[in-house]
């Protein structure tokens, strides 16, 4: 099998700038964190393999980061703010519950006293309710993307730790040398880099030596605060540099395995709400069917396939409060929807052989007319498989439920997309292979006999991955709230997961939703 053109190394720093929008980062901030643990952990004298793993984990280290946002959003509004400051923050010191607090009556701007102190301290007793479902999930996830993506196992046991410290405090709970030390060292370097651009030099130093034996380990901060000023020069590398700071030998993707890791990616990006899980992997399943039956050649159709799974990815940038916002709009937050699409053309601009899906990608939004986004693009800079591409994206989207409208039938759906080709905003020809490739209206058989799970289990981890409560869920199927809850037990068993985020995970892996 023919290697892609395409590294391992270039994917995932491209990925990298994914996780750095998700996290409320300036972009190339897992460029910069990179660059320093990969210093430090040579000054640290690990060998090869282990500063190969710190090389992924820098860059890769928050790639559970959409995992349960909705959580965040409902209590701070903008998660994206809210974690450029806290990610950096001792969890266990006063000013994480400082940065918390501000949040909350940032997000409940305009209440009367009353309304405030409800709102803060409901949202403090939700988010320690919820602590533990939201780290544990967020290193759930992390490992199970990390596996999927390809990553070398010691790498994913350390993304698993994302939230472990040395004191033993975090999640998971272990504690000093039982916590991976390139996690520790990238810990460290990351909160570093934070610090430094932020305060500068002695500031940073102030702060590692304080966390040193808490969230550090005190022999990796003697020698940070020695070197600091070697490890914390000129940390604002170029796309060169970082892929070439790779240790060892470079590796190629497959087609298959350049495949796997863009599914991954997809389910990545769609897990940022629960009515977003399944969207990009429909989309690629949908585009690359209607590519076939519209007969484009077969490279359209695996380009297609790609940039559905990849065409999303800019989501990440925009918080879940806006995807799970159930009321209009506002102006602003249109305009953060708006640029999505400009975020998946940027994270993939690089390599050539990304850049390519990237642009198709980005055009998921371009109409016909021009009414579309974000270059507003016109049908003669329209490709066909541009233009199925977003036929494939509308048909998906509409037969999937948002926060404001149930999901459509597939002959309702197909009426609109109909109606939108009549109008001029899609290709009637491309309207007709994407219906034909759902089956115009028919609906798709599946087998739900997945990891042993039953019917009953499959509904209610649907009902799960759409954040729905055991309340809720209960109420739907019409069964009693301690049978859905044994229910979402066994199916946990089952799918060898512990989380709601990462069963979410699974049922998008399974093509369950």
């Amino acid at each position: 099998m023919t290697e892609s053109p395409v590294l391992l190394a270039e994917l995932m720093a491209a990925l990298s700038l994914a996780t750095d929008l998700g996290m409320g980062q300036p972009v190339e901030f897992a460029w910069q964190s990179c660059v320093v643990a990969m210093r430090l952990g040579e000054a640290l004298k690990f060998s090869d393999a282990e500063l190969r793993s710190v090389y992924y984990q820098s860059l890769l280290r928050y790639i559970g980061c959409n995992a349960e946002t909705r959580l965040l959003a409902a209590v701070f509004g903008d998660e994206l703010a809210l974690r450029a400051d806290i990610i950096h923050a001792d969890a266990s010191g006063p000013e994480f519950r400082a940065l918390s607090l501000r949040f909350i009556r940032e997000a409940n701007a305009g209440a009367n006293p009353l309304q405030m102190l409800t709102a803060v301290v409901g949202g403090l007793a939700k988010m320690t309710q919820a602590s533990r479902e939201f780290y544990s999930g967020h290193c759930e996830v992390a490992g199970r993307l990390a596996e999927r993506l390809g990553l070398e196992p010691d790498v994913v046991t350390a993304l698993r730790q994302v939230y472990a410290r040395w004191d033993g405090r975090g999640t998971p709970a272990l504690k000093g040398e039982d916590v991976a030390p390139g996690m520790l060292a990238v810990s460290l370097a990351q909160d570093a880099v934070y610090l430094n651009r932020l305060g500068g030099l002695e500031a940073t130093l102030a702060t590692v030596k304080q966390r040193s034996g808490t969230l550090y380990a005190p022999a990796q901060v003697e020698v940070f605060c020695r070197l600091a000023a070697e490890l914390l020069a000129d940390d604002e590398p170029d796309w060169q540099t970082i892929v070439a700071l790779e240790p060892g030998r470079r590796r190629g993707l497959t087609p298959a395995e350049f495949d796997a890791a863009c599914a991954a990616i997809a389910d990545y990006a769609d897990i940022k709400s629960p009515y977003l899980v399944g969207h990009s992997a429909g989309v690629a399943r949908l585009a690359e069917a209607a590519a076939r039956g519209a007969g484009l050649p077969e490279a359209d159709a695996t380009a297609l396939r790609r940039a559905g799974w990849l065409h999303d990815l800019g989501r990440v940038g925009v918080s879940a409060g806006i995807w799970g916002k159930p009321g209009p709009l506002t102006e602003r937050e249109w305009e953060k929807v708006r640029l999505h699409a400009y975020h998946t053309e940027r994270i993939l601009a690089r390599p050539p052989a990304l850049a390519q899906l990237g642009a198709l990608a980005a055009q998921h939004h371009e109409r016909l007319d021009g009414s579309g986004y974000h270059r507003q693009a016109q049908a003669g800079a329209l490709s066909p498989a541009a233009r199925l591409l977003a036929a494939a994206d509308v048909y998906q989207a509409l037969t999937e439920p948002r926060p404001h409208r149930a999901a459509h039938t597939p002959e309702s759906a197909a009426e609109v997309l109909k109606a939108e080709g009549r109008a001029g905003r899609f290709d009637p020809q491309a309207v007709s292979a994407v219906l034909a490739a759902a089956g115009q209206g028919q609906p798709s058989k599946r087998n739900a006999l997945v990891a042993g799970l039953s019917e009953r289990e499959v509904e209610v981890l649907r009902l799960v991955a759409r954040g729905h409560s055991i309340k809720v869920i209960a109420q739907q199927l019409q069964l009693a709230p301690k049978t859905v809850d044994n229910h979402i037990q066994h199916l946990y068993i089952k799918a060898g997961v512990t989380t709601r985020a990462a069963a979410t995970l699974f049922a998008m892996e399974q093509g369950l939703l």
